[in-house]
């Protein structure tokens, strides 16, 4: 796990210096080694968190003549089998390093050894000969890269905060990422909220020839691509998570678990307990005063039934509420989920309990409909493709009512309260016919995202309203007809957003501030690959949630766990919302998104944002709260560059 940043310059020589500036706003992703390289218009940086190999490891690394140099920031979990592979091939290695893999890899295919990478990964692969340029990033986007592209060339970092803190660019809002925060609480990728800096896309590649400056971005892998597979699910899927959890746990440092009260989490831990040579650690947090939240003695439980040691820690609000600011700045990209002190602080036991590198169970919800309201969206756009194929047929498919969700008194008494479902029916008809064709029903079914677009203009400040005219935050789920696979299309929206942005995207920032690596087996790309491929030859949109990976893990999960709702790491979230209210009001009140025209200094005021009886996920003042000591923390990377930066706005 690392950090690695870099410049390319058109015209005349790569300065050294922002870059220098660059690589030492990463320290907390590398604290244990640093690397450089400079080349004609070309350098290129890194800091080093040691895992694999942790004396001969250090970057930049070369091939054999060393005309291919790397930085590189995850792990290949697949080293072990492509160093035999290459050195059956000839190929020498000089270290280690699970990354040296990639330097040789790219001598036999080029671009095409992406293909045969397996892990979590973003990398610079410079070609001293051909002068050109390899930007990559893993298909799930674990590992982040963020660009920086002008008249001068080329930027690329690690982290948002390192493009800035090189002292060459401004800290001007981009009204488009602006807008998408609000709506989705992240910023779904392309998206930043920097004017000029974007994110490369999961899964996608950037070659530069430098010489001709030529760019190329392109696409190297879809989910939607899986082929078919015919079998037994959950034995196939049981058989992808066992060897996903004896690649995940490769490591030359201790590895723990981040184990919470759910299934999840606690099928990490079975699984890779069973392969781990030793005994591995489990790290758990709860809040003062144990309210139902609280998953300690839940996750304790199993981990003495796995014979793990266990380490917990107790969140007060009194400390929540002092960290805030910095918690914000620590996402590096603005994310409104309350649960960021949580994994904050998981990450920082596991690191002073000398365990550097942690195991989550983040998206198993994503990937087996843990989620209502991705399954209910799924079921509507079953519905709305159906609305091209003839009006009478979509009319009746609306309004035939539906059953139960089960047979028992109270719920049949909802069901015919509601008459079977076919008033609502009736009315997601007409909603449908009244929007766009290509607008999927997804995150417009949340209500955060609904509460945004009613009060857009009465929030937005003249700096962002000015700006939206042809942005629609509808456009991360606008797909072109015909639509596929409504279960296949919803498994990659849900990743491409929640998932990516928000659950991988915090996981890794918040872990990185404590210097732990964290690792995300159930993102696993080939695992992605088989749930989607089985999707596509045996559906599972109608089972119950989770039905999938419960069988496939009954055999080390017990039933006990697996009767458990669902809770992850959520704090008592009304609570802790009124004491940040409390305590930071007039910090929003008279901050710089109403002083910069971000936000109307009046709706900073109105109700809508206040805590008290919020019905959405979060309160908008949680919301703008966040995006507030965000900014701050980002005028603070400016401020400690040495150089002042072209233009500052804010």
């Amino acid at each position: 796990m690392c950090g690695i940043c870099g410049m390319i310059a058109r015209k005349g020589g790569a300065d050294r210096e922002p870059v220098r500036r660059m690589q030492s706003a990463l320290m907390h992703r590398g604290p244990d080694a640093g690397g450089t390289f400079s080349d004609d218009g070309v350098e290129l940086a890194m800091r080093r968190l040691s895992i694999i190999d942790l004396e001969g490891g250090t970057q930049p690394l070369f091939n054999e003549d060393r005309s291919l140099v790397l930085m590189a920031n995850g792990e290949v979990y697949n080293y072990i089998e492509l160093r035999k592979s290459l050195r059956s091939r000839g190929h020498e290695f000089r270290t280690q390093s699970d990354c040296e893999t990639i330097l040789h890899l790219y001598e036999e295919k080029g671009i095409d050894c992406l293909h045969g990478l397996r892990g979590m990964f973003a990398f610079a692969l410079w070609d001293t000969r051909g002068r050109k340029l390899l930007l990559a990033r893993d298909r799930m986007g674990e590992k982040p890269l963020y660009l920086h592209e002008s008249g001068n060339g080329l930027l690329f970092s690690s982290e948002l905060r390192s493009i800035l803190a090189s002292g060459l660019i401004g800290l001007e809002p981009d009204p488009r990422g602006i807008d998408l925060y609000f709506h989705y609480r992240y910023i779904p990728e392309p998206w930043t909220p920097i004017k000029g800096v974007r994110k490369l896309p999961a899964g996608h590649y950037l070659s530069l020839d430098i010489e001709t400056w030529n760019i190329a971005e392109k696409c190297y892998w879809r989910m939607d691509d899986a082929p078919e597979i015919r079998g037994n699910p959950a034995q196939v899927i049981r058989e992808q998570l066992d060897e996903v959890a004896e690649l995940v746990i490769r490591s030359d440092v201790p590895v723990g678990v981040a184990l919470s009260g759910g299934l999840d989490s606690s099928a990490i831990a079975a699984l890779a307990q069973k392969k781990y040579r030793g005994n591995m650690h489990a790290f758990c947090i709860g809040y003062e005063g144990r309210p139902a939240c609280d998953e300690r003695l839940s996750a304790k439980a199993f981990a003495d039934h796995l014979g793990m040691e266990f380490h917990e820690a107790e969140l007060g609000i009194s400390e929540f509420v002092t960290l805030f600011p910095r918690l914000a700045a620590y996402s590096d990209d603005p994310i409104a989920d309350i649960s960021a002190y949580g994994y904050y602080s998981l990450s920082r036991l596991a690191r002073s309990s000398g365990v550097p590198v942690l195991l989550q169970g983040q998206g198993g919800d994503e990937l087996f409909w843990g989620y209502p309201w991705v399954r209910r969206a799924a079921a509507e756009a079953v519905l709305k493709r159906r609305l091209h194929g003839g009006l009478d047929k979509a009319v009746l498919a609306y309004c035939l009512p539906t059953l139960p969700e089960r047979f028992d008194w109270s719920h049949l008494r909802s069901w015919v309260h509601h008459a079977g479902g076919v008033p609502n029916g009736w009315k997601t008809l007409r909603r449908h016919q009244s929007e766009p064709p290509e607008r999927v029903p997804f995150y417009n079914l949340i209500g955060d995202f609904q509460e945004t677009e009613a009060l857009r203009r009465s929030l937005y400040g003249p700096l962002i309203s000015e700006a939206l005219h042809d942005h629609t935050a509808y456009a991360p789920f606008t797909v072109p007809l015909p639509w596929p696979d409504p279960a296949i299309m919803h498994t990659r929206l849900i990743s491409e957003t929640y998932l990516l942005e928000n659950g991988i995207a915090q996981g890794d920032r918040l872990s990185m501030a404590s210097s732990v690596e964290l690792r995300l087996p159930l993102v696993d790309f080939r695992l992605v690959e088989t749930v989607v491929g089985l999707r596509k030859g045996c559906p599972d949109l109608a089972l119950p949630p989770k039905a999938w990976l419960r069988e496939a893990v009954a055999e080390d999960v017990p039933k006990w766990v697996m009767e458990r709702p669902k809770r992850g790491f959520e704090p008592p979230v009304r609570a802790w919302c009124k004491a940040l209210e409390e305590t930071y009001s007039e910090d929003l009140g008279h901050g710089l998104l109403g002083t910069t025209g971000i936000l109307r200094a009046e709706a900073l005021q109105d109700q809508h944002l206040s805590c008290n009886g919020f019905h959405t996920v979060m309160p908008l003042f949680f919301v703008a709260l966040v995006l507030e000591f965000w900014y701050r923390g980002m005028r603070e990377c400016l401020r400690s560059s040495s150089q002042a930066p072209v233009a500052s706005y804010l």
